[in-house]
This record gives C-alpha cells, sequence and structure tokens, in this order.
C-alpha cells in the first residue's frame, strides 16, 4: 500500500455520484440507499433496520461498508515532517505503525476536515478524509507541499470495510488478519495473496478495526466477513447505525458537529492539536480562541422525556431565551431515550447536570445536559 501509483489522478469527478465497489451487494441484501458526501451508500438492510444494526455492533459484532472514505498517499523525503507542520496533531508523539486522529484547519481556525493520519514512514503518510473533502484536502496539501513531496488522491483505489464490536476480534482472526494490535496501531498483510492494510480503530466506541483491500479485493473480503460474523450474531450496518453509534460517543460529524464555522476548541477536540507545535494551519487562531475562551462550546444532551431531538433545534434555557443550537441528534438505541449534541454559548453558564429545553418542531423537550460519551466506551 505505500507504492507509487502508475498514474496520479483524482478518481471522483465533482458533480458525479459515486458508488462503493459493493453497491450490488448492498441492493441484494435489499438495502435503503441514501446520499452520504457525494456518494449513493447503504443506511439500513431489510430484517431489522438501524436498531437491530446498533444493537448487533453493541452486542456481537457489525460489519460495515465505508469505502465512501477517502484515502490518499503522501510521499517524498521529509513527507510526515510536512504532514506535521499543516494538520493539527503532533505526528511525533505516534510511532511508525500508528494511526492517529487529526484535523485540517484554515488559517481562521475552521475545520476543513477531520481525518485519520497513518504513519507508514518518515517519508510516507497515508492519509484517510472524509467522503465529500478529499479531493480539497488533496489539494490543500498538493499546494502547500515542497519540492520531492507528492500527494496522490487514491479515493477509488482502495476500499474500507469497519468491523466493529465485542466480537469484532473473533471475525478478523478467522480471516487469517493481524487482530492483536493496541489501539491505533496498524499492520500490513494479505487476504488470499492481496495486499491489505488492518487498523484497530473505529467509529462506533466499540473494539473494531477497519480493513483497507484493494477496490476489486473488497467484495470477496466482504463476503467472507459476513459468513464469518453471521453465527456469532453478527449483520451487515449501514450508515444510520453508524451515526447512532457515533452519536452515543459524542464522536463528532464534520459539517455538523466540526466545519469551517467549528472550530476544535469550540468541539471539544483541542486534544487533537499539537499545541507545542511551532506550526500548523490555523495555529494561530486556535492558540488564541484557547487562551481568551471560545464563544461557545459543544455539550451532550439526554432528553429526560419521550421525544428525540434533531441537527439544527434552539436550545433554550429556562427563561426561555436561546442558548445554542443542536449539531447533532438521534434516537439512542443504548438507552432508550433522545440524546443530542449541542453548541452552548459559554456565557449561559450552561454546566452538566443542568436542565436545558430543546424547540423539537414547536414542543419544548426538556433535557439534562452531560458530558460525552452518554454510553460507555470499549476502544481500548
Amino acid at each position: 500500500m505505500t507504492g507509487h501509483p502508475v498514474q496520479v489522478r483524482n478518481c471522483v469527478p465533482s458533480r458525479a455520484v459515486m458508488r462503493s465497489p459493493l453497491d450490488d451487494a448492498h441492493t441484494a441484501l435489499n438495502a435503503v440507499f441514501g446520499p452520504f458526501g457525494g456518494w449513493r451508500m447503504p443506511i439500513q438492510y431489510a430484517g431489522g433496520g438501524v436498531v437491530a444494526e446498533h444493537t448487533a455492533v453493541r452486542a456481537a459484532v457489525g460489519i460495515f461498508d465505508v469505502s465512501h472514505l477517502g484515502k490518499a498517499l503522501v510521499t517524498g523525503p521529509g513527507a510526515a515532517g510536512f504532514v506535521n507542520s499543516a494538520l493539527t496533531n503532533d505526528l511525533r508523539r505516534i510511532d511508525v505503525g500508528k494511526a492517529q486522529y487529526t484535523l485540517c484547519c484554515t488559517e481562521s481556525g475552521g475545520v476543513v476536515d477531520d481525518l485519520i493520519a497513518y504513519l507508514v514512514g518518515p517519508d510516507d503518510v497515508f492519509l484517510v478524509p472524509n467522503a465529500a473533502n478529499t479531493a480539497r484536502v488533496c489539494e490543500l496539501l498538493a499546494a502547500a507541499a515542497p519540492a520531492g513531496v507528492t500527494v496522490h488522491n487514491l479515493h477509488t483505489d482502495y476500499g474500507v470495510l469497519a468491523v466493529q464490536g465485542p466480537r469484532s476480534a473473533e471475525v478478523v482472526s478467522a480471516l487469517g488478519l493481524p487482530f492483536d494490535l493496541g489501539y491505533m496501531a496498524f499492520a500490513d498483510a494479505t487476504f488470499h495473496g492481496a495486499p491489505i492494510r488492518v487498523c484497530r480503530t473505529g467509529y462506533t466506541g466499540e473494539h473494531g478495526y477497519e480493513l483497507l483491500p484493494r477496490w476489486a479485493d473488497t467484495l470477496a473480503l466482504w463476503e467472507e466477513l459476513l459468513a464469518v460474523a453471521a453465527p456469532l450474531g453478527g449483520r451487515a450496518c449501514g450508515l444510520g447505525a453508524r451515526d447512532t453509534l457515533r452519536t452515543e460517543m459524542g464522536y463528532p460529524l464534520h459539517g455538523q458537529d466540526l466545519s469551517e464555522e467549528i472550530s476544535p476548541v469550540q468541539a471539544g477536540a483541542g486534544w487533537a492539536v499539537g499545541w507545542k507545535k511551532a506550526a500548523f494551519w490555523g495555529r494561530a487562531a486556535l492558540v488564541a480562541e484557547k487562551d481568551t475562551g471560545p464563544a461557545r462550546r459543544l455539550h451532550g444532551l439526554r432528553a429526560v422525556r419521550r421525544g428525540v431531538p434533531r441537527a439544527g433545534m434552539t436550545v433554550l434555557d429556562d427563561s426561555g431565551a436561546t442558548v445554542g443550537v443542536t449539531t447533532s441528534g438521534t434516537f439512542s438505541p443504548s438507552l432508550g431515550t433522545g440524546i443530542a449534541l449541542a453548541l452552548i454559548d459559554t456565557d449561559a453558564g450552561v454546566d452538566k447536570g443542568a436542565e436545558v429545553v430543546v424547540d423539537v418542531r414547536g414542543r419544548p423537550l426538556r433535557c439534562e445536559v452531560v458530558k460525552p460519551p452518554f454510553v460507555d466506551s470499549h476502544v481500548r
């Protein structure tokens, strides 16, 4: 996975609706499709829907097709140092063979994208951005790259399958793939003689893995994963369950909880910023915001009565004054109640344990302010 491509290209034309290498397989499973980041992706499958898929991940194992995620390669002398000077987190915190959550920011401190950086070596960094932002991240890096460093957009060169849940190690090991990895560690292996990258990470809060096969090998891997997972209580899972699972963890979704208008300081993602680094995109603005304190912060909300908050709903205090807005919201299958993430004005004095009101289409829904995750995490 570290070799240079024969031809460098941007594989995702603008305005094109892209399809996963498993599109036909999802159709055969009676998937309900929806648009996501310019891609047609499965939201849920027949035979249970989002709640059943969510529960499978929490109790056993779920297999997700997330091939819409971007893939990019930065190579050349000092590639890791260049990436480290651009993205927020500090690659010096990790060793070769580890991955790291990081952010690509604007000079004003907004978030162009959040992504995973795989440190393959000092001259080789593999990136997994979000689907809709891959081309822009690649363009920004390419424009800033020093002589000798090249950015390759490999969006449709590789698929991405996520194996998530307490029985995920059983599934991965049954295929002869490396499974005894530390959190955020990765290893390169082979699957039926073809290269595959295995990383101990995910977006669900459960023990899990993300597998990156070549695009053409993704279907065979998918079929074997499902065959092994089924007797363990596992199943195919769509992006609907991925959203409920990540919201229960308080994990941000770019475009909602992080954006060019929502900085990592506001979103509580300051842990993914290398504050001691001399340089990264947006450093001056982010340091200034951190020092003065953000005007708003992301909080968790848990409904104390029946109702489900959704993104974009007004948050009010007891006096009826507007103090914030929800950025994500859903029904939590694990808790049996509505939950949300919300940006709340810091001068409103709203802290953990307080109650606020979410305006759910004209109906007041009382919610307790909580600190995510909403349920226990098992990622480590």
